[in-house]
């Protein structure tokens, strides 16, 4: 007989019909009933037994974790929580977990726990939850860009450029680590690497995507990128994936229509499509605030939120206007701030981002020409000579979401912001191509895919959004 998942039976009208289910044990109580789940669903199926029919070896190999294959009778459910349940027929071990050593038990772990135990962790509420939402946003990001006719583009994962201009990147090299060819004046000679140069994992595919829109107009890459920063915050990975979408023809006014179109989006999809996981996921973060001080807990709960976030345009404010409401706020002033706004040109910190969206606007904020001086040499210079066409995407809790600009499409001054730098022109001779032939206006902008997940889910720290994280010290599993 085909089996069903737990998501369709839960669905389905009970008519006596026999029914094939497999899963995985979350409890099993007073030796009769089985709560099944197969991580179709937050929700379990009660399976009912009647063990004079099977026996005591059966009996034994019935514990939390164990892999099941349970067939029987869909009926209406005798008990409250749930509208069907299984009468059992018959049970196949399809593998035991040892109740004495499965570490994930039917009680409460702390999420430092679990990580450590990253490989079971998903068979959690929790984990199972947030996992099956990062999939809903992978998707509906997907359908986004192929509904507004974007082109998947695939950006190489080795590099030879830095598009950030951090150099925080991991290095790629088959050279021997202990005996490295030297040049004569005695650094790594890189020539006779695998790749002939100095190569490093990506931080970001933008400036490849920018070939391609040049060419099929709007594309999109969505894939794993790295950066070698040594920091243990709730917000940093070493391995993290990124949406960046290129556009040609597009100006920063543009970008911002988009970025704006597109996150309201994807989150109205999860708000339609993981009901049972987000009803989870906000109960989850209401029980973990009832320990926290009123002054840090949310202002909404985590549905809410997610609607706000729908329903409400965002407040689109320039650099110059943030830093005057900044300066002269109570925090600032009183030096509440970690980092003090005394002058036009500071590099705005996640607790000033915060303070505009959640204290002051009160909603999503667009912060927009921002100092050329604190940002990439590849966005474009306003006719003023001191700032960019560069906008940030600010949300509460979270401070930036999305950071992009329009990007700098004239050859001579793109050519002199390399030279300000100390960039060598010759490694981006393929990009200065791009303003020599054709060249046009065009703008993009990059999303952490797990910033997203963490704003989506409310869980706290961006290593519970991602699979398997990678973090300074950390490559376990």
């Amino acid at each position: 007989m085909k089996s069903s998942s737990v998501k369709e039976l839960l669905a389905t009208a009970p008519k006596l019909q026999e029914v094939t289910v497999n899963g995985w044990v979350r409890t099993f109580r007073s030796n009769r009933f089985i709560a099944l789940n197969d991580g179709s669903t937050i929700n379990n199926i009660q399976c009912v037994v009647d063990f004079e029919n099977f026996g005591e070896d059966i009996l034994k190999q019935i514990n939390t974790g164990s892999a099941l294959k349970i067939s029987g009778i869909l009926v209406e459910s005798q008990g409250r929580g749930q509208n069907v349940e299984i009468q059992v027929n018959a049970i196949y071990i399809h593998g035991n977990a040892d109740p004495e050593t499965y570490p994930i038990q039917p009680k409460k772990h702390s999420l430092e726990f679990l990580r450590e135990k990253a490989h079971l962790r998903i068979r959690t509420n929790t984990f199972s939850a947030v996992m099956r939402v990062r999939s809903a946003l992978s998707f509906a990001i997907h359908q986004y860009f192929t509904q507004n006719d974007f082109y998947n583009f695939h950006a190489p994962i080795i590099t030879g450029s830095d598009a950030e201009g951090a150099g925080e990147m991991f290095k790629v090299t088959t050279l021997d680590s202990k005996n490295p060819p030297l040049t004569e004046d005695g650094e790594v000679n890189y020539k006779e690497d695998f790749f002939g140069k100095e190569t490093n994992l990506t931080v970001s595919g933008q400036l490849e995507a920018e070939t391609y829109a040049m060419a099929l107009g709007k594309v999109y890459t969505f894939g794993p990128t790295f950066r070698a920063e040594n920091s243990n915050t709730s917000r940093h990975l070493a391995e993290f994936w990124m949406i960046e979408p290129e556009m040609a023809f597009y100006d920063l006014d543009a970008n911002m229509d988009l970025a704006e179109d597109f996150i309201k989006y994807v989150i109205n999809y999860v708000l339609e499509h993981c009901q049972d996981d987000l009803q989870f996921l906000e109960k989850r973060l209401l029980d973990e605030e009832k320990s926290k001080p009123q002054a840090e807990r949310s202002d909404m709960p985590l549905i809410e939120k997610l609607k706000f976030i729908c329903e409400n345009n965002f407040r689109r404010v320039t650099y110059t206007e943030a830093i005057d409401i900044l300066r002269n706020c109570k925090p600032n002033k009183k030096k509440k701030f970690q980092y003090i706004i005394d002058e036009w040109g500071a590099d705005l910190q996640s607790e000033h981002e915060r303070y505009l969206v959640e204290k002051h606007f009160k909603c999503p904020v667009i912060l927009f020409d921002y100092p050329a001086k604190i940002k990439a040499f590849y966005m474009r210079l306003n006719e003023d000579g001191k700032t960019v066409r560069a906008m940030d995407i600010l949300f509460p809790g979270i401070g930036e979401i999305v950071g992009g600009s329009q990007r700098e499409e004239r050859l001579d001054v793109l050519k002199e912001k390399i030279k300000t730098l100390g960039i060598d022109e010759k490694e981006l001779w393929w990009y200065l191509d791009l303003r020599k032939f054709g060249s046009a206006v065009h703008s993009g902008f990059g999303l952490g895919f797990e910033r997203l997940v963490l704003f989506a889910t409310g869980m706290g720290n961006i290593r519970d959004v991602i699979p398997f994280p990678r973090t300074p010290q950390n490559a376990e599993f």
